[in-house]
């Protein structure tokens, strides 16, 4: 699984890595607080040791991909956190925001996309984004698989959580 791992992370290093909702959404949370993340509803799947493997990978790759989609879901998910860590961390989104390279893609065209009842707009946002061009990294099962059945390079982040890094 490790070398599997590195190769891909070497594959995309130049091209760049796109982060799915609920792994930015790790980052945003801990680099406000850390031992916010297994405490907020939203990441509390994960452990501040997943906040310091995520920035480990992310640090890896010379661009971070992201869509609009994305960002308007993790702001949304912001908003639920309690005081004072969300407006902490709406205060560190301009300096994530710098780190990453952000890509529009219409709304019409996703909609048009075969799958699109199933998977919805932010994801088949991220298959019209990533094919050929990213990797992607994900938490989300269902999702992982359809990239992967279609030829789009995935990591499930709960697969390196499981067996280290």
């Amino acid at each position: 699984m490790k070398e599997f791992l590195r190769s891909l992370f070497q594959k995309y290093k130049q091209k760049g890595i796109l982060i799915d909702t609920n792994i930015l959404l790790l980052w945003f949370v801990g680099s406000v607080n850390r031992s916010r993340i297994s405490q907020f509803n939203r990441t509390e799947q994960f452990l501040p040791e997943d906040y310091d493997l995520l920035i480990q990978i992310l640090s890896y790759f010379s661009k971070i991909i992201t869509t609009p989609n994305i960002l308007t879901e993790v702001n949304s998910l912001v908003n639920q956190l309690g005081e004072p860590e969300r407006s902490q961390c709406f205060s560190i989104f301009t300096q994530i925001f710098t780190k990453l390279d952000e890509f529009y893609i219409e709304s019409k065209n996703t909609a048009n996309m075969d799958n699109f009842h199933k998977y919805g707009l932010t994801d088949c946002g991220i298959v019209m984004l990533a094919k050929n061009q990213y990797l992607v990294l994900t938490d989300d099962l269902k999702l992982a698989n359809y990239l992967q059945k279609i030829g789009i390079d995935t990591i499930n982040f709960n697969n390196i959580r499981t067996y280290g890094w």
